[in-house]
C-alpha cells in the first residue's frame, strides 16, 4: 500500500469512527497515550537483587531522557516472574493481554526467558533482554522484535582459551554445574581453548545448584593440569572459590571462569579470590569518562554501587530510548522500530556496543583479576566478540 493511500485509509476510518462517536483506540493510543512498559524480572528470592539492579539501571537511562520515550510520556507495568520457569508464559501473557504493553523487559532466568521468547514470537511484541543468556534467544528461536543487550552464554568463556594458552597453561580441566548456562559456557571455553592450541584434560560437573565440591576437587588435584576453566555464579561461586583454596590448589593449579565466578562475591569469597583471572564484558574499574561518570550518577541516585546487572539494564533503557526516539514514539511502527534498534550503537559503561545480525549485543569481552576485592581490568581479551547467531533465521 502506497503512503498516500494508507493515509487517506486511516483518514478514512478516523471520520467513520468520528460519525459514530468512537474513536480507534489503537491510533488514538499511538497519538497521544502513554508508552506501556512491563518489567517482567525476579523480585523475589535467589535473584532478587539482580531484579533490583536491572530496573534501576533501566529506569536510569531513561530518566536521563527526560522519563519519556519518543516524546511519550510512559506507563509502568510489573511482574515479580519469580524465577519459575513454569510460569514464564503466564506472566508474559498477563503483561502482553492484559496490561497491553508495548514493550516487555526481562529477565535473568534463562528458563523463565523461553517463556517470555514463545510470547514474544507469537505476539509480536517488543522484547529486550537485559540478562538470559540462553543461546536459542538469538540463536534457532531469534525473532525480529527480540533483542538482547547482556551476553550469550557462551560469549564471556570464548574469550577465556587465548588468554589461558598465553600463560602457558596449555592442558586444563573445565568444571561447571551441569545445566543450560553451564553447558553454553563450556560451548565457548572448548571453541576458543582449542583454538588457541590448547588441550582439555577432562569436563567435570555436578548437578545445579549443588555445592559439594569435595570429591571433584581431589580429582582435579590428581589430573594435575596447567589450569582451571570454570563457570559458577552467585553463592555457589564464592563456596567454589573457598573450597578450591581449602583444598591447596589455589598456590598449584591457577583458576580461571566465566566473570560470574568472581561477579558480586568478592566479599564472601574472601582472601581465596585473590588472583583469580576472568574474562566479562564489564569491570567495575573501567577507566572511562563514561564508565565513572555512570557509577557516579548510579550511586547518587540509588546509594548503590552499580554492578554488570545494572549496566545491563541501563544499557536496555539506552537500546529503548534509541528506537523510540528514531520513531517518534510510535511503537505500532514496527519495521521502523525493529530497524533503529538493530542498527543502533550504544554509548555503554561498558563500552560502544553493537548489534548482530541475530541481535546480540557485538561487544569487548574484558581481562580481569581479583586484586585486593576488585576485579580490575588487565586488558581486552577479545575485541568486538560476537555470538554466531547459528541457526538464527528472521521472519
Amino acid at each position: 500500500m502506497s503512503t498516500r493511500r494508507l493515509v487517506l485509509s486511516r483518514s478514512a476510518a478516523l471520520i467513520g469512527a468520528a460519525s459514530t462517536g468512537l474513536l480507534l483506540p489503537e491510533i488514538a493510543r499511538a497519538q497521544s497515550g502513554k508508552v506501556r512498559v512491563g518489567l517482567m524480572l525476579p523480585y523475589t528470592g535467589t535473584f532478587a537483587q539482580l531484579g533490583v539492579a536491572i530496573e534501576n539501571g533501566f529506569r536510569l537511562a531513561i530518566d536521563q531522557q527526560g522519563g519519556k520515550l519518543g516524546g511519550r510520556e510512559i506507563e509502568w507495568f510489573k511482574v515479580d516472574d519469580e524465577s519459575e520457569p513454569p510460569k514464564g508464559i503466564e506472566n508474559a501473557n498477563k503483561l502482553v493481554q492484559r496490561d497491553k504493553v508495548d514493550v516487555i523487559v526481562g529477565t535473568v532466568h534463562s528458563g523463565v526467558q523461553m517463556g517470555i521468547q514463545r510470547v514474544a514470537r507469537e505476539s509480536g511484541v517488543l522484547s529486550l533482554i537485559p540478562n538470559a543468556g540462553v543461546h536459542a534467544a538469538t540463536r534457532a528461536q531469534c525473532a525480529p522484535n527480540v533483542f538482547r543487550t547482556s551476553f550469550s552464554n557462551s560469549q564471556p568463556t570464548r574469550a577465556l582459551g587465548k588468554a589461558m594458552v598465553d600463560r602457558g597453561h596449555k592442558k586444563a580441566v573445565w568444571i561447571t554445574w551441569k545445566y543450560a548456562a553451564g553447558d553454553e559456557a563450556f560451548e565457548g571455553f572448548k571453541e576458543g581453548y582449542l583454538a588457541a592450541g590448547g588441550t582439555i584434560v577432562k569436563e567435570l560437573g555436578l548437578p545445579f545448584p549443588q555445592v559439594e565440591f569435595q570429591a571433584l576437587l581431589t580429582e582435579i588435584a590428581a589430573l594435575k593440569p596447567d589450569a582451571v576453566a570454570c563457570f559458577f555464579a552467585g553463592g555457589g561461586a564464592a563456596k567454589f572459590i573457598r573450597d578450591y583454596a581449602a583444598a591447596g590448589l589455589k598456590d598449584k593449579i591457577p583458576l580461571y571462569g566465566s566473570g560470574f565466578l568472581t561477579e558480586g562475591v568478592l566479599e564472601a569469597a574472601g582472601p581465596a579470590a585473590e588472583g583469580i583471572i576472568t574474562t566479562m564484558h564489564y569491570s567495575d574499574s573501567l577507566d572511562t569518562p563514561r564508565n565513572k561518570q555512570f557509577r557516579l550518577d548510579y550511586a547518587k541516585t540509588f546509594r548503590l554501587q552499580p554492578d554488570v546487572y545494572a549496566v545491563q539494564g541501563y544499557d536496555t533503557g539506552l537500546l529503548l530510548a534509541q528506537g523510540a526516539n528514531a520513531v517518534k514514539g510510535d511503537f505500532a511502527n514496527k519495521a521502523a522500530l525493529h530497524k533503529a534498534l538493530k542498527g543502533a550503537t550504544v554509548d555503554s559503561p561498558r563500552g560502544k556496543w553493537t548489534m548482530s545480525e541475530s541481535h546480540n549485543p557485538i561487544q569487548d569481552i574484558y581481562l580481569r583479576q581479583v586484586v585486593n576485592k576488585e576485579n580490575k581490568v588487565l586488558g581486552v581479551a577479545a575485541k568486538a566478540l560476537a555470538d554466531s547467531g547459528a541457526g538464527c533465521k528472521m521472519a
